[in-house]
């Protein structure tokens, strides 16, 4: 048995900071390594993952500030340059592919509302929006019709019209998430349609992988790779597993990467790339499609990306991560990025069965999180001139008798939150028209007003209807149902 080619560096080797993701953010260079008690709980996390999982082997890596700062490796037998070692990623090329739509809807080629049937014939799909098949939300059956895709050549499914069985829709299309394999297929078509007919791995290739430096990641494995097992559930053996070209499946799970590539996608994900998609775009992929955005939540899909909210006992809250996972016959991926800290983490594994590599990925994060939490960004003062009416509505206001502060931020970007006890905060951004639009949490897409009175002074502000005040239920205050005329009393 091999799992992966074996020559070079011993099955317990740890990989230098050193392999570039992206470029760093000023300040971050002094640190980008790690303390050795880090490192050595990193190795000590892969390893136990290894052994309780029974994998063949196991690499996994940690991004910080935009670079690889630790990578490992646990295998039965002793990697070449595991490094370069390709895996096969499975539901992980789905992000890849989401970036891809992204891509043709910031060039204005379609509208994430667009319905499928406008770019794409043939399918059994027509009504359901591009949007809803990035987040899982058209209600189409998980699996294509026929045996097992996954273990089977694509050429048993030659059109797109063989990916459908005779129910293809299973649930009211934006109803609820449902995962589908099937709904990314169609969406690796409508990018061949709408790139002239050319493949959409050739398409990945040139729009995103060059640009990002990724030259190890491929639709079919090339030396060295490592070979996928299934492992006996009841004894130490392995069986090899097929690795078939999954044909027009393959958008759903084709590509083969490495574990230094998977280090510039993580750095990608957290900071985008203007040559790629921008860091505007690549935020969005990271906003919930279905569940309500707050505190309700702790797993849920935003446009080809899985997102989940740790435990409260790893941070306050718990940490709101962004990624993915994958398998295929034989192999095992997962990549997760916590935007907060600016810091991801990657495992592979090259077995069907047996190692959480979400929890191997997701424990790497949280032991260099909570042992070396992230230096906060050099504050900087506002460049440019100042503007003096966006001064004046700054400071405290209030929603009844419940005080928020207004902050400007750079840009004419205004920040809104509680002073005290709780509330909703938000932040926002100029319009033309000189309102502003909400961002995020309760307040995203809704509009805030400056309300003036006849003499052209600030009255109050609207924020969607609610209204807020210098003073907390001031008697000449415009407060919707008014205020009772004998005001506060003692």
């Amino acid at each position: 048995m091999s799992a992966v080619p074996s020559e070079g560096s011993g099955p317990e080797s740890v990989r230098a900071p050193g392999a570039e993701a992206a470029s760093a953010r000023p300040g971050d260079e002094a640190f980008a390594g790690l303390l050795p008690e880090t490192r050595r709980e990193l190795a000590y996390r892969l390893a136990a993952g290894q052994r309780e999982g029974r994998a063949p082997s196991v690499v996994g890596a940690v991004v910080r500030g935009g670079r690889m700062a630790w990578s490992g490796v646990r295998a039965a037998d002793p990697p070449a340059a595991y490094g370069t070692v390709q895996y096969r990623i499975g539901s992980l090329t789905k992000t890849f592919v989401a970036v891809l739509v992204l891509r043709l809807r910031d060039e204005g080629a379609l509208r994430l509302d667009d319905p499928l049937g406008r770019h794409l014939d043939g399918t059994e799909a027509p009504d359901a929006t591009v949007g809803q098949l990035l987040s899982h939300r058209s209600g189409l059956a998980a699996e294509p019709r026929g045996p097992w895709w996954e273990r089977t050549a694509g050429t048993l499914r030659p059109e797109l019209a063989d990916l459908f069985g005779k129910r293809p829709q299973r649930l009211p299309a934006g109803d609820r998430h449902h995962y589908s394999n099937l709904g990314y297929a169609l969406l690796g078509a409508l990018v061949e349609r709408l790139r002239a007919g050319r493949p959409w791995d050739e398409v990945l290739r040139a729009e995103v992988l060059e640009p990002l430096g990724m030259t190890e990641t491929t639709t079919r494995p090339r030396e060295p790779y490592a070979r996928g097992w299934a492992v006996h559930p009841w004894a130490d053996a392995l069986l090899p597993e097929p690795a078939h070209d999954t044909g027009l499946m393959g958008p759903a799970g084709q590509l083969w990467s490495t574990v230094e590539d998977l280090c510039r996608w993580a750095a990608f994900l957290l900071r985008g790339d203007e040559r790629v998609l921008s860091t505007a775009s690549v935020a969005e992929m990271r906003v919930p499609a279905v569940p309500p955005e707050g505190d309700g939540w702790d797993a849920g899909y935003g446009l080809g990306l899985q997102l989940a909210r740790t435990s409260p006992r790893t941070a306050p809250g718990g940490r709101l991560l962004a990624g993915h996972s994958g398998s295929m016959p034989g192999f095992l991926a997962s990549l997760w990025c916590d935007p907060e800290e600016d810091l991801a983490a990657v495992a592979l594994a090259n077995c069907t069965h047996g190692p959480s590599v979400a929890g191997i990925a997701t424990g790497l994060l949280e032991a260099v999180a909570d042992r070396e939490p992230r230096i906060p960004e050099l504050w900087r003062p506002l460049t440019g001139p100042l503007d003096e009416e966006l001064l004046a509505l700054t400071g405290p206001w209030y929603w009844g008798a419940n005080p928020f502060a207004l902050r400007l931020r750079e840009a004419r970007w205004l920040e809104l939150a509680p002073l005290s006890g709780t509330g909703r905060a938000s932040r926002f951004h100029v319009e033309p028209d000189g309102t502003w639009t909400g961002l995020d949490g309760y307040c995203a897409g809704e509009t805030l007003r400056v309300v003036r009175g006849a003499d052209g002074s600030v009255s109050h502000l609207d924020l969607g209807t609610f209204v807020l005040t210098r003073g907390p239920y001031a008697p000449q205050a415009p407060v919707p149902g008014g205020v009772d005329p004998e005001g506060w009393r003692i």
